[in-house]
């Protein structure tokens, strides 16, 4: 398969748009870290709530 005629077309990124794409990736690849991170965190704390008592009442 090859790109359809207007893709190819298009001219190479210069340097400058490739750099500012490169930082919106690398943030976005943080802020995706970061929200996954507190959703773990949110979650597991939310679990550990809600078993209470529970967690610490085991007979060993």
């Amino acid at each position: 398969m090859s790109a359809p005629d207007e893709i190819r077309a298009v001219e190479a990124e210069t340097p400058e748009i490739a750099a500012a794409r490169a930082k919106v990736r690398r943030r976005r690849s943080i802020a995706l870290a970061i929200a996954l991170g507190l959703f773990a965190v949110v979650f597991y704390t939310l679990t550990i709530v809600k078993m209470g008592p529970a967690l610490f009442d085991r007979a060993l």
